[in-house]
């Protein structure tokens, strides 16, 4: 057809027609070569957490372990890139705290309130995985889950669906892309194999990628690797400062809790269940010593001894699961090395909230105070992140969804109440940051009968209102008093702190939608959202054996 045209046509314009064509195609093969050098320039994304994962494990954040039980791998991402010192929880429980990452909205935007009695994360909100995917990155999901639903905004998915879907630390079963399959072996090493297998195997080269690799580690019960197992047997742990704290001033909120010493279980201390005990039978004898009026402790020994011997096992086992987290780390970042992707991608290192290691007497999160309101955080990102610089400014979980959006340059309509902090990666921070942070942690007794509250954090106060069945507020001088032992709240000099607080506090609820009565708080505590998986017998007997009189 065109051989025709140009006979008809004058010479002249035939020769003009030809070089508009060849003008078209190479502006066409111009636009194709800047669209892929723009994919090139994208960079990946690789978001670690770690379930339970606490500031005082890690050795880049100092404390008394550092010298026995460092993490070399962990550290090498701080050393190379920036360490934050206050990344902030706002809900300090696993399941509220990876949606309100997933969401960039707090648990009363996104629906996702507790574990226990919480139901299932609603899936048809959205997440930032699916603007990923929907922006040409290939993205996978490996590890640790617990919402509930099905992954959403994951090109392929593999993480831990038993146990309610907190996983097994042994020959786990996985749900992959939809169908369980039993895996053998330690699950943090099965963990980062699939990792490993996808980016070497399975994803698109020609796309940027997005991963997100959640461990099970160090979460309960505090399995190690039976290379560790025995690690530090010939090792007396040092003890936290608070170790022995009487809870005074303190007694009706962190004296009144079942995640102390005291309450840690036969199962916890790894002792050995006797021959033909089964199903519920089984269970009792397990979790005996979860109770007030339980303990378990040698024959002989006194209420301190006994004390110290469940702390000296508990923080052996909880310490072997990090090191083989930050083993695993070190996988991928030497894989990352190995296959030049280290300069183009963004690794962020974190967990789901704080953990206590024996502070305040206890183990577990939930309350505003420091060791389970602080997030361990990191990131190393080459080409824009200055090595072994900190960041001392109040950061928020529901933070990191528009952060890691905008470094990947993806723009989206999708309301968040989190703000991106890619300026204070770039050393900057802006005039307007907000240097406070509001908390509320709802669910009640089960487990750990901590009472809900909600508070404000700033970065010289805590203030907090305890508020189910008693009607109590703390207040928390963190420069005078870190540790927060000294309850201020009735000090006469601090009124006008209080006063202070106590405004810019209700200005955060309104600012976040969560500004409802007690009244409406305690029905959020009360309803029964569903369990996030079906119940089985085991599931139910478990929760049957812990909560009966």
């Amino acid at each position: 057809m065109i051989h025709h045209l140009f006979k008809k046509l004058p010479r002249l314009a035939a020769v003009a027609l030809s070089a508009t064509l060849l003008s078209c195609a190479l502006k066409a093969k111009e636009k194709k070569a800047e669209e892929t050098a723009a994919v090139a320039e994208r960079p990946n994304i690789i978001y670690i957490m770690a379930d339970d994962l606490t500031t005082q494990a890690i050795s880049a954040y100092g404390g008394i372990y550092k010298d026995i039980a460092p993490t070399p791998n962990i550290d090498r991402i701080a050393e190379a890139g920036m360490l934050f010192q206050d990344v902030l929880c706002t809900n300090a429980i696993c399941g509220p705290s990876r949606a309100a990452i997933l969401t960039g909205k707090y648990s009363n935007e996104n629906g996702y309130y507790k574990n226990e009695s919480g139901g299932k994360f609603d899936d048809s909100q959205w997440t930032f995985p699916q603007e990923f995917q929907n922006n040409g990155y290939a993205t996978s999901l490996f590890g640790k889950w617990h919402l509930g639903t099905e992954p959403q905004g994951f090109d392929v998915f593999k993480y831990h669906n038993s146990a309610g879907q907190q996983g097994h630390y042994w020959d786990p079963i996985f749900n992959e892309n939809g169908e369980d399959v039993k895996e053998e072996g330690y699950a943090t090493n099965l963990t980062t194999d699939f990792a490993l297998n996808w980016l070497e195997r399975d994803r698109k080269s020609d796309k940027p990628f997005m991963m997100v690799l959640q461990y099970k580690a160090p979460h309960r019960p505090w399995e190690p690797d039976h290379k560790y197992e025995t690690l530090w047997d010939d090792v007396e742990m040092p003890y936290p400062a608070t170790f022995n704290d009487d809870y005074e001033g303190r007694e009706l909120t962190a004296g009144d809790t079942e995640m102390t010493m005291q309450h840690l279980s036969r199962r916890d201390m790894k002792l050995p269940t006797p021959d033909g005990l089964k199903g519920k039978d089984k269970i009792a004898w397990d979790f005996y010593g979860a109770k007030n009026d339980e303990i378990v402790q040698p024959e002989g020994m006194s209420a301190e001894e006994g004390k110290k011997w469940r702390y000296q096992r508990y923080i052996k086992d909880y310490l072997a699961c990090v090191k083989s987290v930050d083993d695993n780390i070190g996988r991928v970042l030497d894989y990352l090395d190995q296959n030049g992707l280290t300069d183009n991608t963004v690794i962020v290192l974190t967990s789901d909230q704080g953990f206590y290691l024996g502070d305040h007497g206890f183990f577990d999160k939930r309350f505003i105070y420091e060791e389970s309101l602080r997030m361990p955080f990191m990131v190393k990102y080459p080409k824009m992140v200055k090595p072994g610089s900190v960041n001392t400014d109040i950061v928020t979980n529901i933070d990191f969804a528009p952060t890691l959006l905008e470094l990947a340059g993806i723009q989206t309509d999708a309301e968040m109440q989190g703000e991106s902090f890619v300026p204070l990666l770039k050393g900057e921070t802006p005039a307007d940051w907000e240097q406070a942070m509001y908390y509320h942690y709802y669910e009640w007794p089960y487990w750990h009968h901590v009472q809900p509250h909600y508070g404000i954090r700033t970065q010289k106060y805590t203030l907090a209102h305890f508020y189910y069945n008693i009607d109590v507020w703390e207040l928390y001088d963190l420069e005078k008093d870190p540790n927060q032992l000294n309850n201020l709240i009735d000090d006469p000099q601090y009124a006008g702190v209080v006063a202070d607080l106590k405004e810019q506090l209700n200005r955060l609820q309104k600012k976040y939608g969560d500004d409802r009565s007690l009244a409406e708080f305690r029905e959020i505590t009360d309803a029964d959202f569903g369990s996030i998986v079906d119940r089985d017998d085991e599931e139910t007997s478990v929760q049957d054996v812990l909560t009966k009189d």
